[in-house]
């Protein structure tokens, strides 16, 4: 599904906020707070073997779970993969704690079909880094966070059954992780493991959205103010490099220099070479040609 096929994209943003007011959520705030208070006791439970816990735990939830299976996968269909392949990568996407597949695979279509528009794109850089990073999701707008309205910029997932549960009681997956964490580790393992992990993966994440629309530089001419940032791509598993993928969303690799370093990628091809990952989109040969 191309984004053309969601909503055309807008290039020149919006210059003043609409009159819609915004409305703090105090149970977002909580939930946030909550887990920064959590990942603060991590001196406290240091161990190793926690710390271990809570590496794999960022790269699989993060490099697999959302730069691979949501963002690359599910939201721009850069390669495919087999159904069984699929609903597994989702599931772990579903692990990081950043919302359900419909729910971020339509927020990040909005984003890309109006990107920097200061009300339909929902984290608008144009509103200021810490609206992008995380205010726009304290201060939750109904066309973001209402299922019956983000769900149409998803519609192919939104019309499976499992994606629809997946996105319902995506949350509940927490659970089952905590107590085995803590089956085998104890309370080290959960706080590493769960707050600790999750913190500092939405930050990665959140990176993304906010400094790389600010720092960096460009190797595309590209209708936005999308930025290749080092320490994001490194941060995000290959993420950072934005402008490279804001002037080719649909492909697959983020760095198309020999040093934009692509973890994330790396996997890709690694399923493609043992013949999971099909119809894999590479950038375009002139592209490349230019830098």
């Amino acid at each position: 599904m191309s984004l053309s096929s969601v909503e055309p994209k807008q290039t020149e943003p919006q210059q003043q906020i609409d009159a819609q007011p915004l409305k703090l959520s105090w149970w977002h705030v909580g939930f946030f707070a909550l887990y920064h208070v959590m990942a603060l006791l991590a001196p406290w439970f240091f161990s190793w073997s926690a710390l271990g816990v809570l590496l794999v735990g960022h790269w699989i939830t993060g490099s697999i779970g959302i730069c691979l299976a949501y963002h690359r996968l599910l939201t721009h269909r850069s390669f495919q993969v087999p159904k069984w392949l699929e609903y597994t990568l989702a599931i772990i996407g579903s692990m990081a704690l950043q919302g359900g597949p419909i729910f971020w695979v339509a927020s990040h279509r909005q984003h890309h079909a109006f990107t920097e528009h200061v009300d339909k794109d929902p984290y608008s850089s144009t509103r200021g880094f810490w609206w992008s990073h995380v205010l726009w999701m304290v201060y939750p707008r109904d066309e973001y966070f209402k299922y019956e309205l983000y769900s149409r910029y998803a519609p192919d997932l939104a019309r499976d059954p499992f994606y629809r549960f997946l996105d319902r009681y995506c949350i509940l997956l927490q659970v089952p992780i905590a107590l085995g964490l803590f089956a085998f580790g104890g309370w080290s393992f959960v706080i590493y493991g769960i707050f600790l992990r999750t913190i500092l993966l939405w930050h990665c994440t959140w990176f993304i959205n906010s400094a790389t629309h600010m720092f960096g530089y460009r190797n595309f001419d590209s209708e936005d103010n999308s930025r290749n940032l080092w320490w994001a791509a490194i941060l995000a598993y290959g993420e950072g490099w934005h402008n490279n993928h804001h002037t080719y969303p649909n492909v697959a690799p983020a760095g198309y220099r020999w040093w934009e370093v692509d973890m994330t990628w790396w996997v890709i091809r690694g399923l493609k070479t043992v013949g999971l990952a099909k119809k894999v989109v590479m950038p375009p040969p002139q592209a490349i040609a230019k830098l």
